[in-house]
Order: structure tokens, then sequence, then C-alpha cells
């Protein structure tokens, strides 16, 4: 593969899979690094010796000093809150001048927004769907309604003020439609964003020419997803989804270039699967065992805190997500997460009720809901896997495990994960992505010393 190809990062199951440590890794290659969907509902954790970062906003690659972020068309942003993010990583001695940019195009966030949210969800009860609350679906309804305020207005804090006070005053009897939801100060709101207005207007530039500028000078660039394929607000378990598509093809679109300019996929799942919030869960271990991978992998969400759902490796989503997003290899993390098992399940075809077989995620989810996951079952290798870093130094049963994911999943695994830190990482096999990867880490080894 050539090397300065540039690469496009996506999760392979319904989100937190890691791909904050993998974007971590890889941008000691890509001097370019762009966050192209979502907004702060999405957290990234990145590690490194003995510094840890939360990331919501900002792409995972910030804590390397000579690498330039981009915030893209299709995410939504909460200008306040990326104050606060930008003013924690220089709290935490990571300098951001000059190396982190807004599109202009991107969509604002207002605290209306969030009180909408949290207004539906109390109103769902039962059936809420388990948003985070911040605000990314109503920021995403008004987009489609053609009236929400995109951030070229924060280089005009006049007229920000005054759009502003005006959505937000729709919003605010919005809320008073919704079971008679408390209204937002209006006056402390739009103070508050024309604060952070100020802050965030020199950062504002178009992402698409400068994306094509850094090609054209042989940069090549990592485009960083958000959430995950099943949580796509298309292909992913309707309407338990997040509002924003998750798929490569957003990446082009968000960013306002061709799709050639994207590169390889590579999806990032777990060695087992999680999920936050409501929806079908086919393999979801309700059980000592799925308390034990929860303990283990530290299954809470970086965002909300709010504990994840555990379940094994479901082969018939991974397929889906690799059909649906074009995946062309895995990154596979918390392989270590699985080292005390002695027997390893793998759902391998979906059963229904009445016997029907399934060898794909249906698009009604209350049919996803009603399967039942066909297993296979894989001797665990009972042997520490943490901090591992070359494949030979994996136990027979853990490679037999790698081997049979690829098998089920049908593309390659290049890149397995074996701990929190960034060193504790191994390249697996020789496809092209995977020579690409260990030319990126040695670089990468090569810059840290």
């Amino acid at each position: 593969m050539d090397p300065e190809r540039s690469l496009t990062i996506v999760g392979g199951q319904w989100g937190d899979e890691g791909k904050g440590k993998v974007v971590d890794l890889l941008s000691a290659k890509y001097p370019v690094v762009v966050r192209f969907n979502g907004g702060h509902n999405a957290g990234h954790t990145v590690r490194f010796a003995d510094r840890r970062f939360a990331l919501h906003l900002v792409p995972s690659g910030v804590v390397h000093s000579d690498v330039t972020c981009y915030l893209a068309a299709g995410m939504v942003i909460d200008p306040p809150f990326l104050v606060a993010e930008i003013d924690r990583l220089h709290a935490q001695g990571i300098a951001t001048a000059g190396r982190i940019f807004l599109s202009p195009r991107a969509s604002l966030i207002l605290p209306t927004h969030q009180a909408i949210d949290a207004a539906r969800e109390q109103a769902r009860g039962a059936a809420r769907i388990g948003t985070t609350g911040r605000g990314i679906g109503p920021a995403y309804q008004d987009q489609a309604q053609r009236r929400g305020l995109r951030a070229y207005l924060l280089a005009d804090r006049e007229r920000l003020a005054v759009e502003a006070r005006s959505l937000m005053a729709e919003h605010n009897r919005e809320l008073a439609s919704l079971a008679g939801a408390a209204a937002v100060d209006v006056d402390a709101a739009v103070a508050t964003l024309v604060k952070a207005a100020k802050r965030l207007a020199p950062l504002l530039k178009e992402v698409g020419p400068e994306l094509r500028h850094h090609a054209a000078a042989g940069r090549p660039i990592l485009f960083e997803g958000a959430q995950g394929v099943l949580l796509d607000r298309w292909w992913g378990t309707y309407p338990y989804v997040t509002s924003s598509s998750c798929l490569p093809g957003m990446a082009a679109a968000s960013c306002g270039i061709s799709p050639s300019l994207l590169g390889p996929v590579v999806g990032v799942m777990k060695a087992y699967v999680t999920r936050v919030g409501s929806g079908p869960f086919p393999t979801e271990l309700e059980d000592a065992v799925g308390d034990g991978l929860r303990e283990r992998g530290a299954e809470f969400g970086t965002t909300t805190g709010r504990p994840r759902r555990c379940g094994w490796f479901d082969a018939v989503a991974a397929r889906f997500a690799v059909l649906a997003a074009g995946i062309d290899a895995i990154a596979l993390t918390k392989l270590d997460v699985l080292d005390s098992l002695d027997v390893i399940k793998v759902a391998v075809a979906y059963e229904l009720p009445d016997g029907t077989h399934l060898d794909t995620v249906p698009a009604d989810p209350e049919l996803l809901a009603a399967v039942r996951p066909r297993y296979e079952e894989r001797r665990g290798w009972q042997a520490e896997t943490a901090g591992l870093t070359h494949a030979t130094e994996l136990p027979p049963a853990a490679r037999d495990y790698l081997r049979y994911l690829e098998r089920q999943v049908g593309v390659p695994i290049v890149l397995v994960s074996t701990g929190p830190r960034r060193e504790e990482t191994m390249v697996r096999g020789d496809h092209p992505i995977a020579r690409q990867f260990a030319e990126v880490m040695g670089a990468g080894a090569a810059r840290s010393t």
C-alpha cells in the first residue's frame, strides 16, 4: 500500500470499541486528523505512558504536537463545551494553537437543544432511546428543518446573539408543550454562547479546501469516525441509533471532498461486544460472565459514565458492519479481557422464534430483539495476554480465536490491542494495511524516545 494514502477509521459495533487508541497510534504517521460526525456524545480515551486524555470533540491525534486537527461540517458543536475541552488540553500540557480548526458549516448545539433532549427522553418513559442528553438529536433535527445555527455565526457575535435568541425562544415554547418542561434562561445562555464565540471564531476554516491542499502536498489524512456502524442513522438498529451517519461515506460528505481521498477503511471492534443505552442486543450477557467482562474491561462510558451492556462477539453483526461500511480490515481491541475464560462463545447466526434462521441484521428492531443467537464455542486460553506486543507471544488458543474471527467476519485482523496503553498493541499478519500499521507504529516509537 502506498504509504502516503489516507485512512478512515470507523467503529464496527455499537461504539466504544477503542477507536481513540487506534487513532492515537496512527497519528504518528498521519499529520492531519479529521473528525467527521457526531458531537460531544462521543467519548475517546487515549492513554500514553502515565497520562490519560478523555476527548469528546477534538480528534484523538491532538495529543501529538505536529498533528493538525479538523472538525468537519457533519458535526454538531456545543461551543462552551469545545472551549472547555481545549482549555483542559492546555491544562494537561497539550498546546493547540494553530492545530485545531472548525468548519464554518458545522451546526451549533444550544442549551435548549439539551433541555429538549432530556424532556423527550423523560416523556418516553420505558420506551426511551437512551441518549446522552447532550442535545445531539435536537440539533440535527434543527439542521434537517433548516432552522439550525451554523458555526460561521461564531465570527459575528451580534448576529449570533440575535439568531440564537430567536431559536431558543422557539425551543422554550416547545419545552412548555412537553409536559410543562422548564424553560431555559435565554439571556444567560446567549451570554455564555457569545463568550465562547470570541474564543472559537479564530478556529473557523473551510475543511474541504484544507484537506485537498494537504492531499496535493502528499500529506496523508486520517479520518476519525464517532460511534459505530450499528448506531448509524440508516444502517444501525434504528430508532436506537445516533443522529448522524457513522459510515465512511459520511466522511466525504462531511468534509466536502471526493471519496477517493478517504483511503482504505479500518473497522475497530472489541473481542467481545458492548452497548450503551436501549436497543436490541442479541448476545447480551445478563449474568456473572457479563459482569466479569464489564469489570475486567472497565466498561463504563467515557461521556456518561454509564455501565455498558456486555455480550459475546456477534459475528452476524460484524459481517453486516463490514459489508455496510466497506471495512477492509479490523483492529481488534481488549483481547486481554477474555484471558480468564475457559470457554468463549461467538454468535454465528440468529434464530427466530418460529425456527427461521437469519444470517444478517434485520431492519426491524423488534425482529432483532426476538432472535436467539446460535453460538459456536472456542476454547479459552486462560493465560495472561495483557501487554503482549508480538503475535507470536499469544497463547495458541488466542491465536486460534483470532483466526476463527477472521473466517467468520471475512476480513483480516491486522491490529490487536492487549491493554489500554498505546504501547500494548501488536500488528498481525502481512496484509498491506498491517504493513502500514507496522511502519506507523515504528515511527511512533521513534518519536516517543
